[in-house]
């Protein structure tokens, strides 16, 4: 059902010098009242609400108009006595939405209850704004971060720097073994319609790899609703208009996303909640069930006021299995050693791209699972880095790093991490030979982390001991 609500409140310049101040303020918080009220009319249809000032007369406004998008619009919870205050829903531009007729298959109620239940645990939850508005947005072309996609902080972030490191892997490490490695430079060299390409084609990567190289899974929306929701399930309207579309070859499914490039790269696309739901498509309900154990039943987590990815969705997007745990193959026994009745599930077998992981906690309890070989030492030296619960990326472009001991002496590392205040890719040079590092940390006095930058001790979590140097950077992570 298509709402065409707009609610106009009207705060007028001055009011009437005669009569009763406590008459004029009760009318003022009766407004207010009237206005929370229409904020539980659309609350409980499953709509989320955002208070926008309009930005032209409101007699130009058709009282059958409807607003489409407006994602562009700022948050705003303060009067002003000259503005109009309009509530209105968040949703899709048509613009970015697809023809049914485009060849999917409409989302079913049964598949939209499951696709809920895998994601939160539940059918009544679902993404907040924040979610709704992040997208695969790069940076300045042919600029010193022209590979780079911003990640700012919230629960999409992760997702987010997954696919930068598969982008990076994509731009360095795409040609035939018998071609010489890009050097750092050719990242400098990225064009926008080079970055359509990078995006669709790591996108692609990720979905293939999740369905087992036999199919992968796009999810797209249309103008209309597929289904009549149950009761017992939240209207977001979104996930009610999902098309999907399964292809069993990997340059067509690649084809296909940068053929609608625009659906998880522009402003309003809600394109990262898109791939997200693409990835579960093609990984399948079942095998994700699978994949999980008795420790991890769905893959976000409610945390400081938003939802943030579990272990075990990250671990899908880098190796294509929504393994719990960063260990190697399966353990039998918990951190202190007792039988399990059912053992945890962990990494089985090396991916492209790596996950290296400190933080303070990490460093306190020894007992708790540490990374495993088969993340720290990925086929390519990419990597995810998860710092005090900040994610980033780390990388090199000698693609010989992890397969030639000599190459691990002296080395370059670059790092990024999605920050719009990093304006360069940080070059850190790393010494595994020198073992300055150890003697300063046994000279110097308290926790380590607190005299050398985070990025150096998760650097030390895969090559323990080494020297590291930022080259004149000043260290910021």
């Amino acid at each position: 059902m298509r709402v065409r609500y707009v609610c106009h409140l009207q705060m007028e310049n001055g009011l009437e010098q005669a009569g009763d101040k406590n008459t004029d303020l009760d009318d003022i918080l009766s407004q207010i009242a009237e206005l929370d009220k229409w904020r539980e009319i659309f609350d409980a249809r499953g709509l989320e609400l955002q208070d926008c000032f309009e930005k032209r007369p409101l007699e130009r406004l058709k009282p059958e108009e409807e607003i489409e998008d407006v994602s562009r619009c700022p948050s705003a919870h303060s009067f002003h006595s000259s503005a109009n205050l309009l509530m209105v829903p968040y949703s899709i531009p048509r613009a970015l939405a697809v023809s049914p007729s485009l060849g999917g298959q409409p989302v079913s109620p049964e598949l939209a209850m499951s696709l809920r239940k895998i994601l939160f645990g539940n059918t009544l939850h679902i993404f907040n704004y924040e979610w709704k508005k992040s997208f695969f947005k790069f940076r300045e072309p042919y600029s010193n971060l022209s590979y780079a996609l911003e990640a700012e902080r919230g629960g999409a972030r992760s997702i987010q720097i997954a696919v930068q490191a598969h982008i990076i892997k994509y731009l360095l490490f795409s040609q035939p073994l018998s071609t010489e490695c890009c050097g750092i430079e050719s990242l400098l060299e990225v064009g926008e319609k080079e970055q359509e390409r990078a995006l669709a084609a790591a996108l692609a990567d990720i979905l293939w790899t999740a369905g087992e190289e036999r199919t992968a899974t796009v999810s797209l929306v249309t103008p209309d609703r597929c289904f009549t929701p149950h009761l017992d399930y939240k209207l977001d309207n979104f996930t009610e208009r999902l098309q999907i579309f399964t292809f069993k070859e990997k340059e067509e499914v690649t084809k296909f996303i940068y053929e609608h490039i625009q659906c998880f790269n522009e402003e309003g696309s809600h394109g990262v909640i898109l791939f997200l739901y693409s990835l579960i498509f093609s990984r399948s309900i079942i095998r994700l069930q699978e994949d999980l154990d008795f420790s991890t039943t769905h893959l976000l987590q409610f945390g400081l006021g938003n939802f943030v990815c579990r272990q075990a969705l990250l671990n899908l997007l880098l190796t294509g299995r929504a393994s719990p745990n960063v260990f190697n193959g399966k353990s039998s026994c918990d951190e202190h050693g007792n039988t399990l009745d059912q053992p945890l599930h962990g990494i089985l077998s090396r991916s492209n791209v790596g996950y290296l992981h400190w933080s303070r906690e990490q460093a306190e309890h020894a007992s708790l699972p540490a990374v495993g070989s088969m993340l720290k030492t990925p086929k390519l030296p990419v990597w995810v880095c998860n710092i005090n619960g900040t994610y980033s990326v780390l990388f090199s472009p000698n693609r010989s790093l992890l397969s030639d001991w000599k190459m691990e002496h002296l080395f370059h590392l670059y790092f990024y991490n999605g920050q719009p205040t990093q304006v360069n890719t940080a070059m850190l040079t790393v010494d595994t030979h020198s073992h300055h590092w150890e003697a300063k940390s046994r000279d110097g006095q308290g926790d380590p982390e607190k005299r050398f930058p985070s990025v150096e001790m998760t650097i030390r979590t895969k090559w323990e001991g080494a020297a590291i140097d930022w080259n004149g950077t000043v260290p910021f992570f």
